[in-house]
């Protein structure tokens, strides 16, 4: 299984470096779907907070200020529990 990586508040001269803030803005109310990275993300949660559950994988929780890698290949399931904005980008 792949792994989610994430960084919690990571400095701003890192999210500079990054470009995060010229990355386009993805926002979705709370729902619950299921996901398949074709390529890898990252992103930059601006605000809400979700929980991310691999396929075979245990749930893991993610908030603002949080930069998050998402591997290429991974199955999962989103479930927003607060309105979520995000920077994404996919490599």
């Amino acid at each position: 299984m792949t792994e989610i990586l994430c960084e919690h508040k990571p400095s701003p001269a890192k999210l500079e470096v990054l470009g995060v803030y010229d990355w386009p803005i993805w926002r979705k109310e709370a729902s619950c779907f299921p996901w398949h990275y074709d390529r890898q993300e990252t992103c930059y949660l601006l605000r809400g907070r979700v929980r991310v559950t691999p396929d075979q994988g245990q749930p893991q929780e993610f908030k603002r200020g949080d930069l998050i890698i998402f591997p290429q290949g991974l199955s999962c399931t989103w479930e927003i529990l607060e309105d979520v904005e995000k920077h994404y980008n996919f490599a």
